[in-house]
């Protein structure tokens, strides 16, 4: 198909053409940007620019990623790299996300702020619960929390946290989150947190609930998420949408085991990004390529059921990688949104 052809067929999915899968009605996708918490770029005026910047092209959300301290030496493969490693050196800096979150929600208006993902086993249920809620009041509601369980061996022990028990961890931190936001009087009896009745307020300015993306790819998360979530949010390095669409099916199909409306779970996910000048050969399970080539590729991802996408730009150099947010912002949004 010609690209004006494409871009004016995409425009009308934007302006009216809703197409169904799996019961969900399929409108406009949002998109978000990986900000540069990490590495030399980490700085508040770098942030606010590139914030500002997303929010005035006319993307739906910044992302930034969580990492509390990186080891020197880390032998876990690094499972969203090709190579298996991990990507940010350990002498470079790393942000706190959260508190970055906090910091643009005083210097944007309207765009959302994601966090993908918050590793929940790092902090207590309820300090990480009551600086999220702040967020959310702080931003008059535009937080998205995304959850997971984290995958880097030497930084749970350096914590202190027993890396085989994350899962059950984080399980358990999900049931907490939900009576702190929902019961007057909370408390609670688990394995790993016990706490009697206490006050938790404000509840969050989003209602019913700020909205919990769960992260993960395996089959553990995707239980997770039909049974916690609002949206299952996988990062995949490479995947088709094909399959991507069978893993969710997945999901529905939990959803309802676990009672719970399939139709309430939305499909959201991460994907690297490459954007190059002139057309390259294609790939299914792979994002690159110009502007007219990437168009095409995200349609498939809409056409399948994904709502949001957050985009990480695989530029290593900061200005380089802010020149292909902008570009993208330019000549790929347009075609994607009305």
């Amino acid at each position: 198909m010609h690209s004006r052809q494409l871009s004016a067929c995409l425009l009308r999915f934007g302006t009216g053409l809703t197409l169904s899968v799996g019961g969900n009605i399929l409108g406009e996708m949002k998109f978000g940007v990986f900000l540069p918490i990490s590495g030399k770029a980490a700085a508040p005026g770098t942030l606010k620019q590139a914030a500002q910047m997303a929010e005035a092209l006319g993307y739906d959300s910044v992302w930034a990623a969580d990492r509390i301290v990186i080891p020197w030496e880390i032998r876990t493969p690094y499972p969203y790299g090709e190579d298996e490693t991990f990507i940010v050196p350990p002498d470079r800096p790393f942000l706190e996300p959260l508190s970055c979150l906090a910091f643009l929600a005083g210097c944007t208006e309207g765009i959302l702020l994601g966090l993908s993902v918050l590793v929940m086993p790092y902090r207590h249920p309820l300090y990480w619960a009551k600086v999220a809620t702040t967020l959310d009041h702080l931003s008059r509601g535009r937080l998205i929390l995304g959850v997971g369980v984290g995958w880097m061996l030497e930084e749970f022990q350096a914590l202190g946290v027993p890396f085989r028990e994350r899962g059950k961890l984080s399980d358990e931190q999900l049931e907490v989150i939900s009576l702190l936001w929902e019961k007057e009087r909370p408390r609670f009896e688990g394995r790993y947190y016990r706490f009697g009745e206490v006050a938790f307020y404000p509840k969050p300015f989003q209602k019913p609930r700020i909205p919990i993306w769960v992260g993960g790819e395996g089959v553990r998360a995707q239980i997770r998420a039909a049974r916690y979530g609002d949206a299952w949010f996988p990062y995949f390095v490479r995947v088709t949408p094909r399959e991507l669409r069978r893993r969710f099916d997945d999901v529905r199909k939990r959803a309802a085991q676990e009672g719970r409306d399939p139709d309430a779970i939305h499909l959201a996910c991460c994907l690297p990004i490459k954007l190059s000048l002139e057309r390259v050969p294609q790939e299914e399970d792979r994002l690159h390529g110009s502007p007219e080539q990437i168009i095409e590729k995200l349609a498939a991802y809409r056409d399948i059921g994904v709502e949001h996408v957050a985009l990480q730009f695989m530029v290593p150099r900061w200005p380089d990688r802010l020149g292909e947010i902008e570009r993208f912002g330019r000549e790929v949004l347009p075609a994607l949104k009305p």
